[in-house]
């Protein structure tokens, strides 16, 4: 049941309410955040009791509700497994992402990821189809290896970020773009796998 559908409440009340709302799911959660986080809208926190999440100062994410119109309606996530660690900077900026992390999520200062991009620092399941049978052997054996996304960087919307990627410092990222493999420092980076264009100059 929708209860925003049922008394119709104006948007920017929505918006108001949710950032104070989300802030209170992250407080009662143990997630460390600094000054003037704001995240807006419906929006979905797991972490694990074991897993750590630190978000700097001036974190700003959007959440559905076509904030950014390239997102439509897609909820945003943090997602922090047992014994995970989720590593935020300052001055982020995130429109209905995905962050999953078995291992380790590392984003820098002043980086922004635009719409429904993906970072998953786990394949999720074995490579074995043996082993995919065992639901807990499965979740055991899948691989796993840090995600680092520099100072700096520019993320384009509905990009993947794969596990083991580091992302240098004041790259970009095309949209669409599936990061199997580190992209240095400097970069614009696009394509599926995604490779170096050119030296960002600017």
């Amino acid at each position: 049941m929708d209860i925003n559908k049922i008394f119709r409440i104006p948007r920017k009340l929505r918006m108001f309410f949710y950032v104070y709302w989300n802030r209170f799911v992250f407080y009662s959660s143990k997630v460390q955040f600094g000054r003037n986080m704001r995240v807006h809208n419906k929006f979905y926190l797991h972490k694990a009791f074991s897993a750590t999440i630190s978000i700097g100062d001036g974190f700003i994410f959007t959440s559905g509700e076509a904030f950014n119109p390239l997102c439509k309606n897609i909820r945003g996530c943090i997602f922090a497994s047992h014994g995970a660690s989720i590593q935020i900077g300052d001055n982020v900026g995130v429109s209905s992402a995905c962050f999953w992390a078995k291992e380790s999520i590392t984003i820098g200062d002043n980086v922004k990821i635009g719409g429904g991009s993906v970072l998953i620092d786990t394949d999720a399941h074995s490579l074995d189809y043996q082993v995919r049978r065992n639901p807990d052997m499965d979740s055991r054996y899948a691989r796993s290896a840090p995600i680092v996304i520099e100072d700096d960087v520019l993320i384009g919307t509905g990009c993947i970020v794969l596990k083991g990627v580091t992302i240098g410092a004041r790259s970009v990222i095309g949209a669409g773009s599936v990061v199997t493999r580190s992209i240095p420092e400097d970069s614009i980076a696009a394509g599926n796998p995604c490779k170096v264009i050119q030296k960002n100059e600017v």
